[in-house]
């Protein structure tokens, strides 16, 4: 009798041993999980909408019928949601809402599991009075991993004071056709730039919530520019190219992630076991939250038509691995359900439940579940250093014929251009209504950083899109009368109370003429400017005056005019609301401008796609292949030599360093940029492939001592080709070497 209760302790403890550790968490998980009904599982997997609850009954009503897991949007302010400036909540009434819809919770459902918010924060936090940075292009534009840290930092500092205990963002689809509407949101081109900032975002704003990574996967090559569109790509392709970002971010720590609308080769993401499985937990052992996007499982009847009705769009949705359902249609209705039929194991349901409640034991929800109102509402004034600082670093300068820094003592200047004086049109999607004291447009930030006694005259010339109110002759003559004109045009993703929606917040193209021709839903299929932007371009120019042109953009438009007509070019992807403080401090020589382009900027349409690690194409029978800017590329008011490269091969990595002059008459940064070239691999190579940058502050004629490494553990060995340089078409320093 002794030899076998022996045997079945040593069994105990052998298991004991072999099971992953458990932690006080994962005990207090177990014990309310085992508490729960079907009903009460599935509620925790369920985000409906929450901007049209929190006025009226409903939230009550729906919680009683189903105590869900959490909101989505609670706080959102826009046309869409139809909250106002006025009628959207601040601050403090954010906070009053939360702990109003906590305390309802907590206090009037069985097991008082506290809720979460979960908010758009893909460049500030998408509520009335929050802070607006540049979009995602513009933050990557800045080639600055620290200052994105402190960016995210912020954003999850001012989105957590108003209960939120998810942020949507960052978005690190990687873009490589300008055409599709969201690029502005994204890092550009390249993987390892995106999963780079990307990852110090999310690493800023996990000092106070869950950040959310999207879109999980391939979303920013879509057929045609389509949003949401098919997207093609082998599975090695995938791997290197737009599965790389998101590792980066998942290394860096995300919480949670969402799943994208489009389909891979025909499967689509929120359904795509593979992605969401294999490689996303078992590949990469994220342990965090998967999100569907907002109907992205409808679709799969609806769009994709891989499931012959909504009950087996959940199943396959929930089996694939998606824990939550934004929005809530389909969980909601129809994941019991699919249950009780046996379509979805009940384990499954578990596994996602604990993930969820995890989360929420993590965050400190059920140990302090109500937020402290704040005294006042002034969130902005405490971050509007760091998005000033932000916008400078986001602007690029592109072409520069020495007229550039203009003298705070030119008698008078013309701003013209429908982008010169319109604070929504320097914002970008995702943005809140805001008040007009809080945006400083270009027009603004001229008369701001000019002298007293400088002329500054303005016109509108045309509008982004409307060609019925254009006014050429006022701008010519506005132009005619000052010593130099800044022309400032571009692109608008400024939503308007008159453009329709669909049910997912993608606006609807139609009749109505907005200024509006990016951002969610609003695909192009040229890349042209719209309007009569162009003609004003060149009526301007007939008057060989000099002639500064300011492009404010969503995505790379075709610059080719400018390029050749302007004395300099500068171009910023909606910077946000230091937007016109920002660039008057480059053109006036107040900030020496650093901002490298994240993303090629094409010649044509039709070249497209364009991207620097692509093996370089031969010239079109009509022009060139190459693009009009590269990636990496940007200018500077000073100049940098390189010199010293030395390259040290260690154990797991690789060690380059070098030497950077400033040789010029400014202090500056130089954004320093290291590619690598495998010569000969088992699969096609790329042409080169970015491992390492660094933004660097230098004092003329100081010289910095620099050191990059690159990581050698996922490197076929042979020969390789070390590059060190400006852009990816500036190479200075290179060097073969052997591994």
């Amino acid at each position: 009798m002794k030899t076998k209760i022996y045997i079945v302790l040593l069994l105990m403890i052998m298991a004991s041993c072999s099971s992953p550790k458990r932690d006080a968490i994962d005990i207090k998980v177990d014990n309310l999980l085992s508490q729960m009904t079907l009903d009460e599982k599935v509620g925790q997997l369920c985000c409906p909408i929450g901007f049209n609850l929190y006025e009226n009954e409903d939230y009550k009503t729906l919680i009683d019928t189903l105590p869900v897991g959490g909101f989505w949007a609670v706080l959102r302010a826009d046309p869409w949601s139809q909250k106002t400036l006025e009628t959207g909540p601040d601050a403090r009434r954010s906070v009053l809402i939360f702990n109003e819809m906590q305390r309802y919770a907590v206090e009037n459902t069985r097991l008082g599991i506290p809720i979460y918010f979960a908010e758009e924060c893909p460049h500030g936090l998408m509520a009335v009075g929050a802070t607006v940075y540049p979009t995602g292009l513009g933050m990557a534009s800045t080639w600055d991993e620290e200052l994105l840290y402190n960016i995210g930092n912020a954003i999850g500092e001012e989105a957590a004071a108003r209960g939120a205990k998810f942020g949507f963002g960052p978005v690190i689809d990687i873009a490589r056709d300008p055409r599709w509407s969201r690029v502005e949101e994204t890092f550009g081109e390249d993987p390892y730039l995106s999963g780079t900032l990307g990852g110090a975002v999310v690493r800023g704003m996990q000092n106070h919530l869950g950040a959310t990574v999207k879109h999980f996967a391939a979303y920013g090559i879509p057929e045609g520019g389509h949003n949401g569109a098919a997207s093609q790509t082998g599975p090695n392709t995938l791997a290197s190219d737009y599965l790389l970002n998101f590792e980066i971010a998942v290394k860096n720590g995300a919480k949670s992630i969402m799943t994208s609308y489009n389909a891979i080769d025909g499967v689509p993401c929120t359904s795509n076991s593979y992605l969401l499985k294999d490689v996303l937990r078992k590949q990469w052992g994220f342990k965090g939250i998967v999100f569907s996007d907002l109907g992205s499982i409808w679709a799969l009847h609806s769009t994709h038509r891989t499931a012959e009705n909504q009950l087996v769009a959940t199943a396959q949705a929930i089996n694939a691995g998606v824990d939550i359902d934004l929005g809530a249609s389909n969980y909601g209705a129809y994941l019991k359900t699919a249950v009780e039929n046996g379509m979805v194991p009940i384990e499954n349901i578990n596994e996602a439940v604990r993930r969820v409640l995890r989360f929420k034991y993590e965050i400190g929800l059920f140990d302090n579940p109500y937020l402290e109102v704040p005294a006042d509402d002034d969130v902005r004034a405490q971050h509007a250093d760091l998005a000033l600082q932000t916008a400078r670093e986001s602007v690029v300068l592109l072409k520069n014929d020495g007229i550039l820094p203009i003298s705070r003592d030119v008698r008078s200047i013309a701003v013209i251009g429908p982008n010169a004086d319109n604070m929504y049109n320097q914002l970008g999607d995702y943005t809140a209504p805001q008040d007009p004291n809080d945006i400083v447009t270009v027009l603004e930030g001229i008369k701001n950083r000019a002298k007293p006694d400088t002329k500054i005259i303005y016109s509108k010339g045309c509008s982004i899109r409307d060609t019925h109110d254009a006014d050429f002759k006022d701008a010519v003559n506005t132009a005619k009368s000052a010593d130099v004109t800044i022309l400032v045009v571009g692109g608008s993703s400024a939503r308007d109370f008159k453009t329709s929606y669909e049910s997912t917040g993608a606006a609807i193209v139609d009749d109505h003429i907005s200024d509006m021709d990016c951002g969610e839903g609003f695909d192009r299929e040229s890349l042209e400017l719209s309007g009569l932007q162009e003609d004003l371009i060149k009526e301007i120019a007939k008057l060989h005056k000099p002639l500064i042109i300011i492009y404010i953009e969503g995505r790379p438009m075709l610059e080719n005019t400018a390029s050749e007509v302007a004395d300099a070019l500068i171009t910023a992807f909606y910077p946000g609301e230091q937007d016109g403080n920002a660039i008057a401090d480059v053109i006036f020589g107040k900030y020496n401008p650093a901002g490298r382009l994240p993303i090629s900027q094409p010649r044509h349409t039709g070249q497209i796609p364009v991207y620097y690690s692509q093996p370089k194409p031969h010239d079109y029978v009509e022009g060139e292949s190459s693009p009009l800017y590269c990636f990496g590329y940007g200018l500077s008011y000073t100049n940098f030599e390189y010199n010293n490269l030395n390259i040290n091969k260690l154990n797991n990595e690789i060690e380059v360093s070098f030497d950077v002059k400033n040789t010029g008459e400014y202090d500056g940064d130089e954004v320093v940029q290291l590619y690598l070239r495998d010569e000969y691999a088992t699969l096609t190579p790329a042409e080169k492939l970015l491992k390492g940058f660094k933004r660097v502050f230098i004092k003329k004629n100081d010289t910095q001592h620099v050191t990059l490494t690159i990581p050698t553990e996922k490197l076929e060995p042979g020969e390789f080709t070390i590059m060190v340089g400006a852009s990816s078409d500036d190479i200075r320093l290179k060097e073969k070497i052997e591994i």
